[in-house]
């Protein structure tokens, strides 16, 4: 029987647990390294980075109440994105929030050194001490986490509040002088530094499982304690310059206890000690607890090891994942100099927010269950501002720190194709949205497609050596074309003399050429449509026909073809040669004689994509002429998902209400699988021809006009994802 979480998070502890995770190295570290890049402006710095954090707030706060589970923004990019972006997404928060949690134990050390004469060795050890007390108080349970996270909060806020407003008479004004010195750059570039003090605003989403009443406590915990944070970081940050020379600042790695040290004394300075010190340690707190909670989430989506999903018997806890967080914060602390890792991490958390906030427009676009119990105001306007804003923020934050991101990102990409890909069978709500998007757009070009143009011209061009059934099979369909959208058919017969035969020589009228315009002139009257005679006279058919293409423009050029066997394979037919020289709507007639006749269906193939609105607006034509069906088939490797499944059945629906005879729908396998064999009439695209290579019924290859590289990359797009 799998196990739950138990609910006894209140309001109080989700505003510690995201205030907690806050405050801590982006106010008592930080401020001394931003100094340095935009002077004076890092108070505006951190108000900047306040802001651009409120769209992922406000994402974060409406996914949380519609999937109340743990796993926070993995959980919410999986679902939203996918997978393989919930993959990248989870690893990298996971060892991002480790990072922070280390950065936070041993940023703490330096506050415990400007009190007490602590040999410097010290440091690793006793941050490796404490990371190793909050590891063993997660895995006893939420619920202590969460009441040690009202007391230390509790604590650090009055310690906090002293310094703010006992600092504030000793402020000065003239520290602030040439407060934009250091430009838009600087300013940018600092707020990028310290983007990550706003980080774990969005942690306690990755705890919804186990908050009371979600729908109320999350949103008021998420954006209550950044409105909160936000405030205190500005008049924090504020009194910390007024009070220091700013020069001095870059020096120290204790700039909280220097300032207190000016403006309070040294009462003020035991007393924000304290406070850096609670707050570094409920920093790390919180990321133990909500970290954990990743590889909790992937373990039960099969994207991680199912040991560590396992909720302990004994404690209630996924002590498994808790443990495997913690020697992964150990290692961390023990080796890897932290530091240099902030700007890291505070890049691959821009991008995770940039993720959110697309992730929920994918929700609210898409097909999938997604009832939030609070909806963020402004959508999608807030999002769009945090995918603008995010973006635009990391390219002032340098190369490494986006190198670094490239590389967790592979990392991420590696392990879902290594371990996840072949046990999961899931897609975004990104996917789902996009793919009803591209359905339509294409049905909107399939409307406009077979809507009446009027002035419609249909073109088929025949070499004189072509038999008079196969012509009229020819015309016949460019005849069904013509016909709906009220134009008329030019039949162009090209005589192809021999080189040395000067051409006007060849023009007189032969027996054969006023036998084809008898030909032509009766036809008009059997297929109820205007149908005009021209001859040409080359020593090229394949060139005259494509020259006269060009001169012509018509609407639709109708050619015939018939398989000449290994010449074919080895050389173009001539029909391939004027459709790689001709740029226009053209549809090549393979065999109309062996069977246009008494059709009854005709069959649409696609091959993992929207259908061609030029092959819908044929089979629609030549489906109304001979009173038929048209069946709509869709090639697949594998039996569709279901939620690709429903949107292939909303799309075909749509589609049959485009058309104006009969439509069915159906699927046929790529992998020897055989279209419908009732069908009368295939319609296909080029590269779909080998579906029905072993046919012996007509077969029309529609080949749409403009046929370009963006063309060809949108229809990649197009098949992947529908």
């Amino acid at each position: 029987m799998t196990k739950g979480l138990e609910r006894d998070l209140g309001l109080p502890s989700v505003l510690a647990i995201s205030i907690g995770a806050m405050i801590g190295s982006g106010i008592f570290i930080l401020p001394a390294l931003a100094v340095d890049i935009a002077g004076p402006a890092v108070v505006l710095a951190y108000l900047i980075a306040g802001l651009l954090v409120v769209p992922a707030a406000l994402s974060k706060s409406e996914m949380a109440t519609a999937m109340p589970e743990s796993g926070g923004t993995y959980l919410f990019i999986e679902r939203g994105m996918g997978p393989l972006l919930g993959t990248v997404a989870g690893l990298g928060t996971w060892f991002a929030l480790s990072f922070k949690g280390a950065l936070a134990l041993v940023g703490g050390v330096p506050y415990l050194l400007y009190l007490f004469e602590v040999p410097q060795w010290i440091t690793t050890p006793l941050a490796l001490t404490l990371a190793t007390i909050l590891v063993g108080i997660n895995v006893l349970g939420a619920k202590q986490t969460g009441q040690l996270q009202v007391v230390i909060v509790g604590v650090m806020l009055v310690a906090l509040g002293w310094f703010a407003l006992g600092g504030l008479p000793s402020v000065s004004l003239t520290n602030y002088e040439g407060f934009f010195a250091s430009g838009t750059g600087g300013i940018l570039e600092a707020t990028g530094l310290v983007f990550v003090s706003y980080a774990g605003v969005t942690k306690v989403a990755s705890v919804a499982e186990e908050i009371e009443n979600p729908g109320r406590n999350v949103p008021l915990g998420i954006l209550g304690s950044l409105a909160f944070t936000t405030v205190l970081y500005v008049l924090i940050v504020f009194v910390l310059l007024g009070v220091t020379d700013p020069s001095t600042l870059g020096d120290t790695n204790a700039p909280m206890a220097l300032a207190a040290d000016v403006a309070l004394g040294p009462i003020g300075v035991l007393a924000v000690v304290v406070a850096a010190l609670l707050a570094l340690v409920s920093t790390a707190n919180a990321g133990v607890l909500s970290s954990s909670r990743y590889p909790l989430a992937m373990s039960r989506d099969k994207l991680a090891p199912p040991s560590l999903g396992e909720i302990s018997e004994r404690f209630n806890t996924p002590s498994n994942s808790i443990t495997v967080t913690g020697v992964v914060l150990l290692l961390l602390i023990a080796f890897v100099p932290i530091q240099d890792i902030a700007k890291l991490a505070s890049a691959f958390q821009i991008l995770v927010f940039v993720l959110v906030n697309v992730a929920l427009i994918a929700f609210r676009r898409g097909s999938k269950p997604y009832e939030p119990t609070f909806r963020s105001p402004l959508y999608p306007w807030v999002q769009i501002a945090g995918v603008v804003g995010g973006l635009a923020l990391l390219t002032q934050m340098g190369t490494v720190p986006l190198v670094g991101s490239v590389v967790i990102t592979l990392a991420g990409v590696a392990w879902y194709l290594g371990y996840g890909r072949r046990r999961v069978d899931r897609e975004g709500a990104a996917v789902d949205a996009v793919r009803r998007e591209i359905g339509r757009r294409s049905v909107v070009r399939t409307r406009n497609a077979i809507a009446p143009a009027g002035g419609y011209e249909a073109m088929v061009a025949v070499p004189e050596t072509t038999d008079p059934a196969h012509e009229r099979g020819l015309i016949g369909v460019a005849a069904d074309l013509a016909r709906v959208q009220d134009g008329s058919v030019t039949v162009v017969r090209f005589d192809e003399v021999a080189d040395q035969v000067p051409l006007p020589a060849a023009t007189d009228p032969s027996e054969g050429d006023l036998a084809f315009e008898d030909r032509i002139e009766a036809l008009e009257t059997d297929f109820d449509v205007p149908v005009r005679a021209h001859e040409t006279v080359s020593h090229d058919t394949r060139h005259a026909v494509a020259n006269a293409v060009t001169d012509r423009d018509p609407d639709v050029l109708v050619l015939g073809y018939r398989s000449r066997g290994l010449r074919d394979r080895v050389f173009d037919s001539d029909a391939d040669w004027v459709l790689a020289h001709t740029d226009c709507e053209a549809v090549v007639v393979d065999d109309p004689e062996n069977g246009f006749r008494d059709i009854e269906t005709v069959t649409v193939l696609t091959d993992e994509g929207p259908y061609d609105p030029m092959k819908v607006a044929v089979a629609d034509a030549v489906a109304m002429a001979h009173g038929a069906t048209v069946r709509f088939e869709y090639a697949v490797d594998d039996r569709p998902n279901d939620a690709r499944q429903r949107a292939l059945t909303d799309y075909h629906e749509a589609i049959a209400e485009v058309c104006s005879a009969p439509v069915r729908t159906g699927f046929v396998r790529t992998d020897g699988g055989r279209p419908d064999a009732d069908t009368d009439v295939f319609v296909v695209a080029a590269g779909n021809r080998s579906l029905v290579a072993d046919t012996d019924r007509p077969v029309l290859v529609v080949r749409p006009r403009g046929a370009t590289p963006t063309g060809r990359v949108r229809q990649v797009l197009e098949r992947w994802l529908l």
